[in-house]
């Protein structure tokens, strides 16, 4: 049997797992959440619930993944034989496939207004009304989104056909640092703006009357979905470390990575957003009308805009890719194929399936399932049902089901004697909190309450 592949260096564990969590989850979703649900009172609910559900879920699937050695399906039946655990890796290996459906639809999208900011009047609306309309005359037309969507899918296609080695941890190890770079520069472009101080205060001038039982569930789901947590991502990821390779410390260093990407991103936008009187409520339309509409009335707003739609491009990128592995590896491992016919036979399926997510805004629109279009059903069926689905039976069976000795083995690679240090709470928290914490947002996602 072939060898399993496995990251080259610390460096390419760290990019290639930061990379998994670090996507729109942070530049698009993230920056929206929190301005309508208080700000820097969000902001302060996610943090702990990062801490003290996301992290502790993450680390079991670190746990899980390294413990098996296998792609995200193979896993649960490989430690515990002859149980209906198995079902977990069925969604695990479900769930990524229909995110990355409507995430290659949103990931076009990007490519799109990076060539429109380039191109010379290629932003010329003057008004949110016309930005407005020419963003749904875009998503509703049968081929244009669709030329940007395939281009995208080829790109994803390229890297993940290169390997573990070439392919991904080499992307990750350029895409990461660009990412950062962009981030940065933005950061203190918004240093500048009259705006800076209000979006300051906004962000960590928390208003603890905003805190509501609403505001806590969508922060639960902000850091399960933006940290990746239910989606087999970080069990395949996991698969690919050496024995060597500290989990405890992997699990903190994406947890701040993940999180300083976020506030970095709600510092790029409030600013904006404040000095031009928007308000920060805005929803998921912030990206693609109300930020454009903004750059085109700042000094070289071409060049933020370009360079805001490639940051766009890169936190896709890294998410798609890792969406993607999840079922390539699953291919390899169950029917032995080639890394390349696995990652062909990927890209077929999703290119039918993104094919269909961005035709449902145009000439499918009329296609419903439970009454919502082909994009809508593939976001709520992910969202709202498999993730949670998947990070629930992933926390119950590693704090319930995995023998003590196997799981302090696998923590036993962090720093010596550490492990005592945090195993106690971890397990506190798989057991008892994350499950009843997890199964309170599947409930919200379903609209119980």
């Amino acid at each position: 049997m072939e060898k399993r592949a496995s990251f080259n260096t610390k460096l390419g564990v760290i990019a290639a797992t930061a990379g998994s969590s670090i996507g729109l989850g942070n530049i698009w979703r993230f920056p929206y959440e929190t301005g309508q649900n208080g700000g820097g009172a969000f902001i302060l609910v996610y943090i702990v619930c990062v801490l003290v559900l996301a992290m502790p879920v993450m680390l079991a699937e670190f746990i899980v993944g390294r413990g098996a050695r296998t792609n995200a399906s193979h896993a649960f039946s490989k430690l515990a034989p002859h149980s209906w655990w198995k079902i977990i890796g069925y969604i695990c290996i479900s769930a990524p496939v229909i995110i990355v459906g409507f995430y290659f639809v949103i990931s076009g999208w990007s490519l799109e207004y990076v060539v429109q900011s380039l191109m010379p009047g290629g932003m010329s609306f003057r008004s949110a009304e016309e930005f407005t309309a020419g963003f749904n005359r875009f998503i509703t037309s049968p081929l244009k989104p669709l030329i940007w969507v395939v281009l995208f899918i080829l790109i994803n296609h390229v890297i993940l056909a290169r390997g573990v080695n070439k392919g991904i941890e080499k992307a990750s190890n350029i895409l990461m640092p660009l990412l950062f770079v962009i981030l940065i520069i933005f950061c203190i472009r918004s240093v500048f703006l009259p705006g800076f101080g209000d979006g300051m205060r906004f962000l960590f001038h928390p208003d603890f009357s905003k805190i509501t039982a609403d505001t806590i569930l969508r922060a639960m789901g902000q850091a399960f979905f933006s940290m990746s947590v239910g989606m087999g991502i970080l069990l395949t990821y996991s698969s690919y470390y050496s024995s060597d390779t500290g989990l405890g410390r992997v699990t903190l260093t994406v947890g701040v990575f993940d999180t300083l990407v976020a506030i970095l991103a709600g510092i790029l936008i409030f600013p904006t957003v404040f000095t031009f009187g928007i308000s920060p409520s805005q929803g998921p339309e912030l990206i693609f009308i109300t930020l454009p509409n903004l750059f085109v009335q700042m000094p070289l707003g071409w060049l933020w805009s370009s360079l805001f739609f490639v940051l766009v491009s890169l936190a896709a990128l890294t998410s798609t890719i890792s969406l993607s592995e999840v079922s390539v590896a699953y291919l390899q491992d169950t029917f032995r194929y080639s890394r390349h016919k696995a990652t062909t036979v990927m890209t077929c399926i999703y290119l039918v399936l993104a094919t269909l997510c961005s035709l449902s805004f145009g000439v499918l629109n009329d296609m419903r399932l439970f009454g919502l279009t082909i994009f809508d059903f593939c976001d709520f069926l992910s969202s709202n049902i498999l993730l949670p689905a998947g990070g629930l039976f992933i926390s119950i069976f590693v704090g319930w089901k995995l023998n003590r000795r196997f799981v302090l083995r696998e923590l036993s690679s962090d720093v010596k004697g550490a492990t005592r240090y945090y195993y106690a709470p971890l397990m506190f928290c798989l057991r008892f909190v994350a499950p009843v914490a997890i199964f309170l947002i599947f409930l919200s996602g379903l609209k119980v309450f």
